[in-house]
């Protein structure tokens, strides 16, 4: 099995490193610093587990993982989250309170060999879940070509549902983001959006353009 650790912090990813030497049957392909090079390395090693920290620069771990088509299983690794630790024990996935022990490390390790895989189910859940915290609800981040981009929701005019996917529109042009037209409905609602159609949501306060 390959695993992957994205983390910031070097001493982290040198503890898990450490906590990992003895699963013979685990083998670290890759270290990352942040989201945008834990995506390449996902897309690159298709590994089976990641060990994903929350708050990083550029992007937060959640945010990398709605980047992601069929993420692999994931161990959470956070110091403090209180929105992620309510999506994990709502959701039975298993995540490290740093500074985490060998023990807690083990134990999680484990539940992942039992499981194996989380389900797309309880993923999505834990994104809806993590998306309720005050910094997931000031931005948007999307897919643009092979790129990630962050659009800050000051910089969006209006929200139209394609299918699968929501259509964001800024200044910029149209960006695709695998969401539902409710979802976003519900997390813009503070940002005087509205929704006038099944199908638009739109600044409700156009002085704010």
């Amino acid at each position: 099995m390959k695993a992957i650790i994205i983390d910031d912090e070097p001493l982290a990813r040198s503890i898990i490193k450490e906590y990992l030497q003895p699963y013979t049957n685990i083998t670290l392909v890759e270290e990352c610093n942040d989201g945008f090079e834990g995506i390449k390395a996902i897309q690159q090693h298709h590994p089976d587990l990641i060990f994903l920290d929350i708050q990083m620069p550029k992007i937060n771990g959640f945010e990398m993982l709605e980047l992601i088509e069929n993420p692999p299983s994931v161990i959470f690794t956070t110091a403090f989250d209180e929105y992620a630790i309510k999506a994990f024990e709502s959701n039975a996935v298993d995540y490290l309170l740093k500074p985490f022990s060998k023990d807690r490390f083990d134990k999680a390790v484990q539940k992942y060999l039992q499981q194996k895989k989380v389900s797309p189910q309880k993923t999505e859940a834990i994104l809806e879940s993590a998306a309720q915290s005050p910094v997931q609800q000031n931005r948007v981040v999307v897919k643009d070509g092979s790129k990630s981009k962050i659009i800050p929701v000051t910089q969006i005019q209006y929200l139209e549902a394609a299918d699968d996917y929501v259509k964001i529109f800024t200044a910029e042009g149209s960006f695709l983001k695998k969401k539902t037209m409710s979802y976003f409905e519900q997390s813009l609602q503070s940002f005087q959006f509205a929704r006038i159609h099944r199908s638009y949501i739109v600044i409700h306060n156009l002085s704010r353009a």
